[in-house]
């Protein structure tokens, strides 16, 4: 990650928007914190440039199911980004910025649409992304 330009896989696009500060170690929730509060929820934090990527990302760095520039369960994440990629209308290299992402998240995903977008993600049964989705349309900000 440089200072000025995060790297994101489609489907941390939806995971920043529901992150609570739980992860799969102590350094991925470091890490996930440090990007998503700490950066995109920051003041200023909407302007925020993302580079989507097909390979492993800023979010993955510290991640113990990474493994190199794939993960563990790969399979099972390229599923959840081309899902994310496609409601998201997401192409590969394109840049936006993070209040413009959650501008596409709103007009693009459905409160009670991620039961059927996040499939397989370990994290979907919780309901924190689908209650912070329902909170961004909600806000009309």
């Amino acid at each position: 990650m440089n200072g000025d330009t995060v790297r994101y896989r489609p489907h941390h696009f939806l995971c920043s928007l529901g992150f609570e500060g739980k992860g799969y170690s102590d350094a991925f929730t470091g890490n996930m914190t440090a990007i998503v509060v700490g950066r995109l929820r920051a003041a200023g934090g909407g302007a925020t440039v993302i580079e989507v990527t097909g390979a492993t990302d800023d979010i993955c760095a510290p991640c113990p199911k990474r493994r190199g520039r794939a993960c563990t369960s790969e399979p099972k994440i390229k599923a959840l980004d081309r899902a994310h990629a496609a409601a998201l209308r997401l192409e590969p290299r394109e840049r936006l910025t993070w209040g413009e992402a959650k501008v596409r998240i709103r007009a693009n995903v459905p409160p009670g649409s991620l039961r059927t977008l996040c499939a397989g993600c370990e994290w979907e049964p919780y309901g924190l992304c689908e209650a912070a989705l329902t909170r961004l349309h909600a806000d009309k900000g």
